[in-house]
């Protein structure tokens, strides 16, 4: 069972495929963890990246698509995915559409974690205590959940 979770940073996405995970023996792809993994390695993605976050932009749909294609092929994770943000806009929809049809997998169930904007800045900012996520910063958060929001929006995501 391959299932996507989205929602404005913050909103809990992290939390609940972490739930998720364990309830259903399944393999996390959260794009956050993955690209600060790129920057703990200091690769010349990861040093892109940082540039990206520390903005409060989305890193490039070219940089995350590529990364989410090698976990997607792993034969041991097939269809057992929880996708934590991604994909975050049309282009990453489509490449992992691409590349379930290419491993024969599909997705069965998305669900959207709607948490209002106040809750959001002070679960990042308790974040940032705990876990001292450099892209915790306040200005960051409320950029990325305006980036978020707009996208959102143009996507034609309905928000109750």
């Amino acid at each position: 069972m391959n299932i996507i979770l989205f929602g404005p940073p913050g909103a809990g996405k992290g939390t609940q495929s972490k739930y998720l995970v364990k309830k259903l023996s399944a393999f996390q792809i959260s794009t956050g963890d993955i690209l600060r993994d790129e920057i703990k390695k200091n690769t010349d993605i990861g040093k892109h990246i940082i540039n990206d976050m520390n903005e409060g932009k989305f890193v490039s749909d070219k940089i995350v698509n590529t990364l989410i294609e090698k976990l997607v092929f792993d034969p041991e994770k097939k269809n057992k995915f929880i996708f934590d943000g991604y994909p975050r806009s049309i282009s990453q929809a489509k490449s992992l559409n691409s590349l379930l049809v290419s491993s024969n997998q599909t997705i069965d169930h998305i669900f959207f974690l709607n948490v209002n904007k106040d809750t959001i800045i002070q679960r990042i900012k308790k974040r940032k205590v705990l876990e001292n996520r450099l892209d915790d910063e306040l200005a960051t958060i409320l950029k990325r959940y305006d980036t978020y929001m707009n996208i959102s929006f143009s996507l034609g995501v309905i928000i109750f």
